[in-house]
């Protein structure tokens, strides 16, 4: 078996722990755990200008592969951090995906047909890669102050602040933070501290999962079988990785022995069976139950919870790491507006709402391939295999095939919104998040509706087509026209936006859309930026 690709941090004494506790430091925002989500939110936070605090209880990354599939919005989310290129450089891309049943092929999806979108739909890369990457650009950033080896042990709520007990190999010590941002993962100390537990199923069937470095001449496509004659009455996923790394899933059971089933030894004639050849070594074996579970508040007073601290869901759909890093984009310009005293405290209710609701969909779609993938009773699995039977001649059966739901950017009924006023017959609604589009400078140069957005510089942005000038008060304009700074060069951006001359999208600090309008007026605009910061007054 590989040896593990780890890199190792050295823990450092900070002069904050030379305080007493009645004279500790205090920040505006202390993060706790150093995973996908919590690196996001750090660097999400120092680019709107906040100084941060990442706390971490150990000290390394590497301990096998893990999350492997980021989906186009996590990569555009990424991109806009500056790190977006370089996962996907590094990655492997794909869109397409296969279903088997037995030897023979359902049907294939394409998830993302058409071209003019700068990153794809899909990339795969090990975990590892990905936290080293955001670590990187974490030590570009002077905001932020990256503490390894400082476990979070007590959490105090005050008034205006939290005071969290911190254990280093130099002795305890204390901070105090405006706001606390738990994403020290499933098993969050964290939620423990503020006395809250996760609800939810536990499902019994027991995965396998293989990462294996072989040569092979595979597609890069994701594979799923039915019944597959190297592992009867189960199923199986084949997916590419960087550095000739597969990820291999495998269903066991729920009577499997996990202890005996991941021995290398036993691991190895599963894989043998499945590949036809002994040409490949381990890099990873592990074993795993499926859990939809979710806590019933994600907000806490001050202490704020974030992906796998808050929710979990099976990894079928790939929807683990890419809601939490959703909710990591989420809770960071609202968390911007109100340290900046732009938006009231209650701003963070719509975080509740928003992520909470996509944390029930992600759950339901996740149990949904559950059910579907290890059907709970004969009735279950006689049904299973009648939709997998008609599935070859019938387009309404392949619908009804579920080998996981792939992960999509969520969709809000969010007070944040203004409803439509004017009749569109595309584009995002409110609540949804913006698509890219192919534009042009003035000049000639090719931008991205996405590079374009950054621009704004982490505040509402309004997107103009063919007039407007100058910025309004709260928001930086995008103009898109024939004589405008940027031209929609392949028609894409008119008709994914279904704009005409004047029309108008508000984008929010994270890209979604607060409002859009046919001819917008000045008035109009502020009071759906007002609407979408929560300010007094306006309509819920």
């Amino acid at each position: 078996m590989s040896e593990p690709r780890v890199i190792q941090f050295g823990y450092r004494r900070h002069s904050d722990q030379d305080r007493t506790a009645a004279d500790a430091a205090r920040y505006p925002v202390v993060v706790v755990g150093a995973g996908p989500v919590g690196l996001t939110l750090a660097i999400d936070l120092a680019q709107r200008g906040h100084n941060v605090v990442l706390l971490d209880d150990a000290d390394r990354i590497g301990d096998g592969s893990r999350a492997i599939c980021f989906s186009k919005r996590s990569l555009e989310l990424w991109d806009r951090l500056g790190v977006g290129e370089r996962m996907v450089e590094k990655g492997v891309v794909w869109k397409v995906g296969k279903i088997f049943l037995h030897d023979d092929m359902l049907y294939r999806f394409d998830l993302l047909p058409e071209d003019g979108h700068k990153m794809p739909a899909f990339i795969n890369l090990q975990q590892y890669y990905a936290e080293a990457f955001l670590v990187d650009r974490v030590q570009e950033l002077s905001q932020i102050d990256l503490r390894w080896r400082n476990k979070v042990v007590g959490l105090d709520q005050r008034n205006d602040h939290v005071v969290l007990a911190i254990d280093t190999p130099d002795g305890r010590y204390h901070l105090k933070a405006d706001y606390v941002v738990a994403c020290d993962g499933a098993r969050s100390a964290l939620r423990g501290l503020v006395g809250a537990e996760f609800s939810g199923e536990v499902f019994e069937d027991q995965f396998l999962i293989a990462d294996v470095k072989m040569t092979a001449e595979f597609p890069t496509e994701r594979w799923f079988w039915f019944d597959p004659p190297f592992h009867s009455g189960q199923s199986a996923l084949l997916h590419r990785q960087p550095d000739d790394v597969w990820r291999i899933d495998l269903q066991l059971g729920p009577d499997a022995d996990p202890a005996v089933e991941r021995l290398p030894e036993n691991v190895r004639p599963r894989i043998e069976r499945m590949l036809g050849h002994a040409n490949f070594d381990f890099e990873w074996i592990s074993i795993y139950k499926f859990q939809c579970r979710r806590m019933q508040r994600f907000v806490h007073e001050r202490v704020i919870f974030a992906g796998d601290s808050a929710h979990q869901v099976s990894p079928f759909g790939a929807r683990g790491a890419n809601s939490g890093l959703e909710d990591a984009e989420n809770v960071a310009w609202k968390l911007s507006m109100i340290l900046r005293g732009k938006a009231p405290a209650s701003l963070l209710d719509s975080y509740e709402i928003e992520r909470s609701a996509a944390a029930d969909e992600n759950i339901r779609a996740s149990t949904r391939s559950t059910d579907f993938i290890a059907p709970h009773s004969k009735q279950e699995r006689r049904m299973r295999q009648a939709v997998l039977r008609l599935a070859k001649e019938t387009e309404f059966a392949k619908r009804m095939v579920n080998g996981g739901r792939l992960s999509t950017p969520s969709i809000y009924q969010s007070p944040l919104s203004t409803p439509d006023r004017d009749s569109w017959s595309a584009g995002p609604c409110p609540g949804t998040h913006m698509i890219d589009a192919p534009l042009a400078t003035a000049g000639g140069e090719p931008i991205y509706l996405t590079e374009a957005f950054r621009q704004g510089g982490g505040n509402f942005v309004l997107l103009r087509s063919g007039t407007g000038d100058g910025d309004l008060p709260g928001c930086h304009s995008i103009v898109i026209g024939e004589t405008a700074p940027l031209r929609d060069v392949s028609g894409l951006f008119a008709k994914r936006y279904d704009v005409t001359n004047g029309a108008a999208y508000l984008l929010r600090p994270d890209g979604y859309v607060a409002a859009r309008f046919r001819k917008p007026t000045a008035s109009a605009v502020q009071a759906a930026i007002a609407r979408a910061s929560a300010q007094p007054g306006t309509a819920s």
